[in-house]
C-alpha cells in the first residue's frame, strides 16, 4: 500500500501493541551515527515505558517529597520552602584578596561563603615552607595561622553568614582558627553555621591531597565530629565528597556508590567510637559532581537518597527522620570546562546546574568559563552566580517538586544507579571496607579505567566535545579578561607569617605542640589541644608537622 505520493507509510503510524513491537518498527528508521550511550557508557535505551518500571513499587522505593525514603527529595515543598544556598566557591591570593572577593559575592546576592584554599594550606605547610614556593595564594588563598582567618572574616559576621570550606588533611587546624575567629567576634559556638569538607578517604582514592596514614586520619575525623557533635552543633563537619572522585574521571554510579561506601565508613567509624547514630548523623552532609548527561545526574541524586535513607535506618538503626536524610551540596563539573572556546563553558554549567536543581540540591556552586585558564575573574564569577539566579526566578523549575519523578526513564535510570551501587558495596565489603580497598588500590583502578575508557570514545569521536573534538575554530583567540596572582602575595604573606612567629610566646607554643603530640599518642581527642595551639598562634603547617611523628606520613602504592 502507497499513499498519493508513492512512498509507504511509516510503520509508525500504525499504533503498536507493545513496547517490542514499536522498537522493532522504529528500527528500520534511519539514524545517525551517534552512540546512544551515557556519560558512563551505560546503554540508553530508544523509548522507556511502564514496562521499564513495573518491578518498582511507587511506596517503597519512590514515595513522596519529605518522606522516607526522600527519593524524592528531603523537603515536603522544596524550593518553594526555600531556595537553595547559592555557594559561590572562593579563594585566591591573600586573605584580603578573598576577603574583598566574599564581600563582592555577597553583594550581588550570594546567600552563603565557600572558601578555596592554597594548596600550600592543603597539604598542611605553611606559605614560608620551601615546598609552598610559586604555589602561595595561587590555586586559592593562602591561610597559615589565626591572623590569617581573621584577615580573611574581617567584616563578616560569622552568626550571620553560613561558611563552607574545602580543605581535608589540615582541616582540624582550619576549624580551630575558625573558631579562633568566632571567639574574637563575641560568636558563641553554637551559632556557627558552616561546613568542613574533611572527607580524607576521598583523597586517597582521588585528589591524593593526603598526610598521614588512613586509620589516624579517620581518627582525626571521628574526633572533628565527636567535638562539634557537642560544641558545635549546627555546624557539618564532614562532607563526603563524590566531587573528586568524578572530577577524577570515575562514573556516575562509582562517583555515588564511592562516596556513599566513604560515608558510611565515616558513621561505622563513629559508632565504633561509643556515638549514638542519630547524636551525629543529622550534621554529615555530602557534596556531589553535576556533570554533563542531564538525566544520568538527577538519577543519581535521587538514588543517593534513596540508598542513604534505607541504610541509615535499616542497617545502622537511626531513628531520627533527619538521620535518614541525604543533605547534598552540588558543584557544576570542572573537568567538563574547555580552555577552547571557553564561553561555551556558560551553557555547559547552565544545564549541570539545572540538573542538580532539579535532582533537589540544598545548595549549589556554578563554575566560572575561564576556569580552565585561571582563577575565575569578577566578571567570570558574577555570570556563574547570575546563571544560579536565573533558573531560580526565570524558568519556573522551583514551582513543583521533583518534576522528573514519575518519567519513565528517569524512575528506571534511578533504580539502575541504585542497583549498581549496591554491586559495588559488596565489592568493597568483600575487600574488607573502604581503608582495605584503598591500600589495595581498587577504587583507583576502578576510576582510572573508567576514564580511559571515556578517553577512547573521545579518541574515536563517539563522543563530542563542541570546540575540542569537533567543531572546532582554527587560529582561536582568548578574549576574555584573565585574573592573575601577584608575587608579592606570597612576599607579604611570608612577611606577615614571619612578624607573627617573632611576636609570639614561644613557650606557649612549645607546650600547646607537646600537649598536641601527647593526646595523639594517648587517644584524647585533638580538638581542644589543636583549639590551643590556634589561640597561641602556633601555624597551621607547625601543627601539622607535630602530627606527623605519631601518625605518619602515607605513601600511596602505585597500581598498574
Amino acid at each position: 500500500m502507497s499513499n498519493q505520493n508513492g512512498k509507504k507509510p511509516s510503520p509508525l503510524l500504525n499504533k503498536s501493541a507493545n513496547k517490542k513491537e514499536w522498537l522493532k518498527a522504529a528500527e528500520e528508521l534511519p539514524t545517525t551515527d551517534m552512540k546512544f550511550t551515557s556519560l558512563s557508557g551505560e546503554k540508553v535505551e530508544m523509548l522507556y515505558t511502564p514496562e521499564d518500571v513495573k518491578t518498582i513499587d511507587h511506596d517503597s522505593e519512590i514515595g513522596y517529597p519529605g518522606e522516607f525514603p526522600y527519593t524524592r527529595g528531603i523537603h515536603h515543598n522544596l524550593y518553594r520552602g526555600k531556595l537553595w544556598t547559592m555557594r559561590q566557591f572562593a579563594g585566591f591570593g591573600s586573605p584580603e584578596d578573598t576577603n574583598e572577593r566574599f564581600k563582592y559575592l555577597l553583594a550581588h546576592g550570594q546567600t552563603g561563603l565557600s572558601t578555596a584554599f592554597d594548596m600550600p594550606t592543603l597539604m598542611g605547610w605553611d606559605s614560608d615552607d620551601h615546598l609552598a614556593e610559586g604555589e602561595v595564594g595561587i590555586c586559592g588563598v593562602a591561610i597559615s595561622s589565626l591572623e590569617d582567618m581573621k584577615v580573611l572574616f574581617d567584616g563578616i559576621p560569622l552568626d550571620k553568614v553560613s561558611t563552607s570550606m574545602t580543605i581535608n588533611s589540615p582541616a582540624a587546624m582550619v576549624l580551630a582558627f575558625y573558631l579562633c575567629v568566632a571567639e574574637a567576634q563575641g560568636v558563641p559556638f553554637s551559632k556557627l553555621r558552616g561546613t568542613m569538607q574533611n572527607d580524607i578517604l576521598k583523597e586517597y582514592i582521588a585528589q591524593k591531597e593526603f598526610i598521614y596514614h588512613p586509620e589516624p586520619s579517620m581518627r582525626i575525623i571521628v574526633d572533628m565530629i565527636e567535638y562539634c557533635k557537642d560544641n558545635v552543633p549546627q555546624f557539618n563537619p564532614v562532607s563526603v565528597s563524590g566531587y573528586h572522585i568524578r572530577e577524577a574521571g570515575s562514573t556516575a554510579a562509582q562517583e555515588l556508590a564511592f562516596t556513599l561506601a566513604d560515608g558510611f565508613a565515616y558513621i561505622e567509624a563513629c559508632i565504633e567510637r561509643g556515638m549514638d547514630v542519630d547524636s551525629f548523623a543529622p550534621r554529615i552532609s555530602f557534596f556531589f559532581n553535576s556533570h554533563l548527561d542531564f538525566f544520568e545526574e538527577i538519577a543519581k541524586f535521587r538514588a543517593a537518597r534513596k540508598i542513604y535513607a534505607k541504610r541509615m535506618r535499616n542497617k545502622y538503626g537511626a531513628k531520627n527522620p533527619k538521620s535518614w536524610t541525604l543533605r547534598f551540596h552540588t558543584q557544576t563539573a570542572g573537568c567538563s570546562l574547555t580552555a577552547q572556546q571557553p564561553e561555551n563553558n556558560i551553557v555547559r554549567t547552565a544545564i549541570e546546574a539545572l540538573a542538580a536543581v532539579l535532582g533537589g540540591t540544598q545548595s549549589l556552586h556554578t563554575n566560572s568559563m575561564d576556569e580552565t585558564l585561571a582563577l575565575p575573574s569578577d566578571k567570570a564569577v558574577k555570570i556563574a552566580l547570575r546563571t544560579q539566579q536565573i533558573i531560580a526566578y526565570e524558568h519556573g523549575v522551583i514551582n513543583t517538586v521533583d518534576p522528573l519523578g514519575g518519567s519513565y526513564y528517569v524512575e528506571s535510570l534511578t533504580q539502575r544507579m541504585e542497583d549498581e551501587a549496591e554491586r559495588y558495596f559488596e565489592k568493597i565489603d568483600a575487600l574488607g571496607g573502604v581503608i582495605r580497598a584503598i591500600e589495595a588500590g581498587f577504587f583507583q583502578k576502578e576510576i582510572a579505567d573508567a576514564a580511559y575508557h571515556y578517553q577512547m570514545e573521545l579518541d574515536r569521536k563517539e563522543k563530542i566535545i563542541v570546540g575540542v573534538s569537533d567543531f572546532v575554530e582554527e587560529d582561536e583567540k582568548i578574549d576574555i579578561p584573565i585574573l592573575k596572582i601577584s608575587k608579592e602575595v606570597e612576599v607579604q604573606q611570608v612577611k606577615r607569617l614571619k612578624e607573627l612567629k617573632a611576636s609570639r610566646n614561644d613557650a606557649k607554643v612549645s607546650e600547646t605542640l607537646d600537649a598536641l603530640i601527647v593526646a595523639a599518642n594517648d587517644g584524647t581527642n585533638l580538638m581542644p589541644r589543636i583549639l590551643d595551639c590556634a589561640r597561641n598562634h602556633v601555624t597551621l603547617g607547625e601543627m601539622c608537622h607535630a602530627l606527623k611523628e605519631p601518625f605518619g606520613v602515607y605513601e600511596e602504592q602505585a597500581v598498574f
